[in-house]
């Protein structure tokens, strides 16, 4: 049992499980009867999502130093009680269920589920690597 951190809109792995949208807004100019079957999500969790400001913060990140300001400032936002507790809840449902995570970015490494990948596997998660 694991989790996938997918970009959404991708297509489906066959094991892939429910897809959870962790990004703010739902996809423009799709609609909402169409989220699952357009392979973007089954469930919106904008809870996991960052806040508005650190998204812009994020698109604008031109360097690796501004980069690890924003990822400390999203971690910072995922230590919220609220936050923290849904995290340990996904990696507790990892080890018994197949399930993915996403968000738009096309490239994980400039987007906030790289984070979400290493926040979850701080807590036991288990992860498709």
């Amino acid at each position: 049992m694991t989790i996938r951190v997918v970009q959404l809109g991708s297509p489906r792995h066959p094991q892939e499980g429910t897809r959870i949208g962790t990004v703010r807004r739902p996809p423009r100019g799709v609609p909402k009867e169409a989220f699952a079957s357009g392979d973007w999500y089954d469930v919106w969790f904008p809870n996991l999502a960052p806040s508005a400001e650190l998204v812009k913060q994020a698109q604008a990140a031109q360097s690796a130093a501004e980069w690890q300001t924003f990822e400390r400032a999203y971690r910072a936002e995922m230590k919220a009680p609220e936050q923290s507790r849904e995290l340990d809840l996904l990696a507790a449902l990892s080890h018994g269920s197949h399930f993915s995570i996403g968000c738009y970015c096309q490239d994980e490494a400039h987007c906030h589920r790289s984070v979400l990948r290493a926040l979850l596997r701080e807590r036991g998660a288990a992860l498709v690597e």
